[in-house]
This record gives structure tokens, C-alpha cells and sequence, in this order.
């Protein structure tokens, strides 16, 4: 079996925020464009336009209806973003019997050496996030490397190298850093929004956190569905009567 290091000189990982995700899949599709030609490339699809597709995405995106506890509001809908979480604490690797699925001193990182793997899928079993890929044609795992052919790249700007998901979100989302420092970006976010790490009391440790929804605010401004209800009037002391009019007549 493989072993974990005993320490890694940085955690780096993404942080996730629930509250603005808008479920839109640039992320996975970004990914999914990147990553077939980069570490773990090619990623296999098989009739992704048919009837039962089937393939290896790196990253996917679940939604959730969910109630809520507030009297009057009917609930949300969250977007829930989910890929290896590249764990402290990581079983896929101490499960693998080849060592192709291993654990980087140097940044945390989880990766498969795809030469060494035997597609035995004990990787995949433990794993309780469901973060691992079977590649059929290569007949082996596959996972997010969090880009780690594009955040060392030093042909790129600095500001490019971030995993494709998290440069190409339009909600920014995502963010990306070293979970290890608890001066990094990453870290003071978790700190100020309370993240937490996904099913907690499996031990595996993720390194890559969530940030809650937020509490909705100022819910009699809403409509019985939770929707933002019809703006409100500017003050009539406005001196302009055609304003007072226009607005009257977008505030219905």
C-alpha cells in the first residue's frame, strides 16, 4: 500500500462559495478542455451526445433543492460543485496497492501516476466524495490534479496560474491558495465566512472548503417565493415630475 507523507510543506486547494455559484458548468467544461490535453490527458467521452453518455469529467456540478427555515420563504436552489478534495488524510492513497495514486510533499496535492495504475478501482471505492474517474479506453483512474501542469507553468502570467475551473467562473466563485497559510487569501475567507470541509466525519481532512450560502437578508422585501419584490418608490420630493413619473412607472 502507498503512504502519505508525513507533512507537506503547503495545502494548496480551492475554496467554494455556495452562495454565489450559479450552477452554470463553465468551470467543468474549462476543465474538461484543459485537463484532455494536459496531466491526465486524453479524457474519454463515449456518445456524449447520445441517449447514455458516458466519460471522465474531473469536476461536476449537483443541484439541491432546499427548504428553508424561514416562515414565508419556500427555500433555494444551491449549486454544489464537487472534484478530489485532496485530503490530508487521503484513503484513495492508502488503498492503492501499486503506489500510482499518491500524495505530493511539496504542495498537497493527490495524483495518479497513470504507468503505475492497474484500473484495480480500489482507489474509487475508498474515496467517499465519489472524486474518482475510470478512464475505459486507458483502463485506468483518473482525477483533478488541480491543473498542476498550469499553476507551475512559468510560461504563464502569475496571475494565470489557477486551476482553469477557478479562471474561468464568472460568479468568482472559486479561489485557489494555500490552505496551509493561515495568512493566504484562501484561508482569511474560510476564517470570515466559516467554511467548512464536506462530510467532516469521514477523517479524511479536505483541503478544499465550502462557504455556506449566506442567510437571506431583509426577507420582507421578498415575495412569497423568495424572489426580490417590486423596488420602492424614490422619495417625491424629486423635483423633476417626468423622473417622478419614470420612476412610478419602473418601480410597478
Amino acid at each position: 500500500m502507498t503512504s502519505l507523507p508525513a507533512t507537506t510543506k503547503r495545502r494548496l486547494g480551492l475554496v467554494i462559495d455556495l452562495d454565489i455559484c450559479v450552477g452554470c458548468h463553465a468551470c467543468a467544461v474549462n476543465c474538461k478542455e484543459w485537463n484532455t490535453s494536459g496531466h491526465s490527458a486524453p479524457l474519454t467521452d463515449h456518445a456524449p451526445y447520445g441517449a447514455e453518455p458516458t466519460g471522465v469529467w474531473f469536476n461536476r456540478i449537483h443541484g439541491f433543492e432546499v427548504e428553508s427555515d424561514e416562515p414565508g420563504i419556500r427555500g433555494r436552489t444551491v449549486h454544489f460543485p464537487k472534484s478530489c478534495l485532496h485530503c490530508e488524510d487521503a484513503p484513495c492513497v492508502t488503498v492503492c496497492p501499486t503506489g500510482a495514486s499518491y500524495k505530493r510533499a511539496e504542495d498537497g496535492i493527490v495524483l495518479v501516476n497513470g504507468d503505475w495504475c492497474i484500473g484495480c478501482k480500489l482507489c474509487s471505492w475508498a474515496c467517499p466524495y465519489g472524486a474518482r474517474e475510470y478512464d475505459e479506453d486507458a483502463g485506468v483512474m483518473k482525477k483533478c490534479t488541480l491543473c498542476v501542469d498550469k499553476i507551475y507553468n512559468e510560461n504563464l502570467p502569475i496571475e494565470s496560474r489557477v486551476p482553469a475551473c477557478v479562471s474561468t467562473c464568472p460568479a468568482g466563485a472559486r479561489h485557489f491558495g494555500d490552505l496551509g497559510d493561515a495568512e493566504s487569501g484562501v484561508s482569511k475567507l474560510v476564517a470570515a465566512r466559516g467554511g467548512y470541509d464536506l462530510m467532516p466525519e469521514q477523517g479524511c481532512k479536505p483541503t478544499n472548503k465550502y462557504l455556506p450560502p449566506r442567510p437571506r437578508e431583509d426577507k420582507d422585501l421578498r415575495d412569497e417565493n423568495g424572489a426580490p419584490a417590486a423596488l420602492a418608490p424614490m422619495d417625491e420630493t424629486i423635483d423633476n415630475s417626468f423622473l417622478r413619473w419614470a420612476d412610478r412607472l419602473l418601480s410597478r
